[in-house]
């Protein structure tokens, strides 16, 4: 089956860290030969999508534009907007994040709010402290609904397997007792959000990632194919295990025809 949309995972899949991988280069430029519409669908929350496509064609000479990023910040803020009966402006959160979290969330026009907030959101944040989780649990606890951006508990980059995201977010959930409410990969939330704000067909597009946990298992909870790529996370072992395979597997992206 030729795709007519692809959606594309970053940490892992187009580059590790700051380390370029040269294939996704070349994967790319066959997709901008052929025409074919690709949006990158990254559990990143800390940088806004022109952020992301800057790093993207000034670090890694892969074209990407900013309307072709689609984070878990812009479907939270999406999630937010959409929770409440009347004017999200009447509405507070209190959101422990990096920039790309925060001014999407707080471009819905909600109020910051660090002690009686509606929701409480939780992503990954370089300089997390004890008070922030301090604040957020108790915010929690006395009722504010809880969203994590995403569960990745580890982010590939030039030195390795670092803390993501869900590290941060199982501390809040473990002090609390209780489980957030995910709207990044795996959850079908993000490819929903994607489809209906990029205006595709699910049905004829393929999610390409090399985390089986989060990527893979996104196109499967959205009932998207899917093309594991081995330049990240996931190895052959880990995938006989599951029983539920990738529809595509390849070493490197430049094997494979677009």
């Amino acid at each position: 089956m030729k795709y007519q949309t692809y959606l594309i995972d970053l940490d892992g899949t187009m580059y590790r860290g700051k380390d370029k991988i040269p294939e996704a280069k070349v994967f790319i430029d066959n997709l901008n030969a052929k025409g074919i519409d690709y949006y990158f669908l990254t559990n990143n929350t800390t940088k806004t999508p022109q952020q992301v496509a800057d790093n993207l064609t000034n670090n890694h000479q892969i074209s990407a534009r900013a309307d072709q990023v689609v984070t878990p910040s812009l479907a939270t803020a999406a999630y937010v907007k959409n929770m409440f009966d009347d004017d999200v402006k009447n509405h507070s959160a209190y959101v422990v994040g990096e920039y790309g979290l925060k001014s999407a969330v707080f471009g819905t026009g909600i109020k910051l709010n660090e002690t009686n907030p509606d929701v409480v959101i939780v992503g990954l944040d370089y300089d997390v402290t004890y008070h922030k989780f301090e604040l957020a649990t108790l915010a929690i606890k006395r009722g504010a609904f809880f969203i994590g951006t995403n569960a990745d508990t580890n982010l590939p980059n030039e030195r390795g397997l670092v803390p993501g995201a869900g590290s941060v977010i199982s501390l809040v959930e473990t002090s609390t007792q209780q489980k957030a409410k995910y709207i990044g990969k795996p959850e079908r939330d993000i490819m929903d959000f994607a489809a209906k704000a990029k205006n595709f067909d699910p049905k004829t597009a393929l999610m390409v990632g090399d985390n089986y946990n989060t990527d893979i298992k996104c196109g499967i909870n959205a009932n998207v194919d899917t093309l594991l790529v081995y330049t990240g996370v996931s190895t052959h072992e880990d995938i006989a295990k599951q029983e539920i395979k990738p529809t595509h597997e390849v070493e490197s992206l430049d094997k494979w025809d677009v």
